[in-house]
């Protein structure tokens, strides 16, 4: 029996005219039904979501993070199944859960049908998949331009970080976790919910997106010669070990600013602080790769 599916494919995502057609094809073999839109504005895609939603029994979802970050809170409304297709630069989320990177394999998944209870990160009202930041990855995220991540891929967080390194100034922060306060000094905190972000860091070395907890780090930076053991220990989660990182875990943090300061969910400028940050269990059921 065919599954009815609302098809978004974000177009403009690194991936996405590329792999439109192919996509379309490859989801009416396997006997999908899809309901196909255009991604022209958040707004405009949010209303289309809950015109079309009680229709279907899926959505599926091709981009990247900041494409699903900007429909994840419809979503959360809806509680449909959600199916990830790979199709933007850093695809972190899908690293995350283990979902292939190669297209036709992606949508075998979603067709298996094997589902995962995910956690979601909430901050001010607005929910997220992977991490929250702000300070130095706001910077990155205002300098990374659409060209570069289509043209050098995931090495553009990379390239853009170490340009805007320079320009960042630490900033004085309160974080409250589990109703203990601590004072800051730093270049950027970061509030993981999940594993991977920004081209493949990750946020702690034993992260999961079903450990009901958020993962917290902030980097307290004093000489430029700091970020090359970074670049070393980011990538297996193993910041922490350096005495100018400071890390915490729990379910309710809460981060002050003297200053209001931007804040960036999964690549997007979403909110402010002060910040409220909740972890919300089991929030979203995703379509991926059957365990073992």
């Amino acid at each position: 029996m065919s599954k009815r599916a609302l098809l978004i494919i974000n177009r403009h995502a690194r991936k996405g005219k590329q792999y439109f057609a192919q996509v379309v094809d490859i989801l009416h073999d396997l006997e999908f039904e899809c309901i196909t839109i255009p991604l022209k504005s958040t707004e405009q895609l949010t209303q289309d979501i809950h015109r079309y939603g009680k229709q279907v029994d899926l959505v599926i979802i091709g981009g990247g993070d900041g494409t699903l970050n900007g429909i994840v809170d419809t979503l959360v409304d809806l509680q449909l199944p959600l199916g990830i297709l790979p199709l933007g630069t850093a695809n972190d989320l899908a690293r995350t859960l283990s979902i292939p990177l190669d297209i036709s394999d992606a949508c075998r998944v979603i067709a298996d049908g094997y589902l995962k209870p995910i956690d979601l990160g909430w901050v001010n009202g607005k929910h997220f998949f992977n991490v929250a930041s702000l300070g130095l990855g706001v910077k990155i995220t205002q300098k990374l331009t659409k060209g570069a991540k289509r043209r050098w891929g995931v090495l553009a967080y990379l390239a853009t970080a170490m340009k805007v390194l320079s320009q960042t100034r630490p900033f004085h922060a309160d974080i409250i976790v589990n109703g203990e306060a601590t004072k800051v000094k730093t270049i950027q905190i970061a509030v993981g919910n999940g594993r991977y972000y920004g081209g493949g860091m990750t946020i702690a070395a034993d992260a999961t997106i079903d450990d009901r907890r958020l993962d917290l780090y902030s980097l307290e930076l004093e000489h430029w010669w700091q970020i090359f053991p970074l670049l070393k220990t980011f990538p297996k989660g193993e910041h922490g070990l350096l005495p100018w990182v400071q890390t915490w875990s729990g379910e309710e943090i809460e981060i002050r600013t003297r200053k209001e300061h931007t804040i960036n969910t999964d690549g997007e400028l979403t909110t402010v602080t002060p910040a409220v940050f909740r972890v919300i269990p089991k929030a979203l059921n995703v379509f991926v790769p059957q365990e073992g």
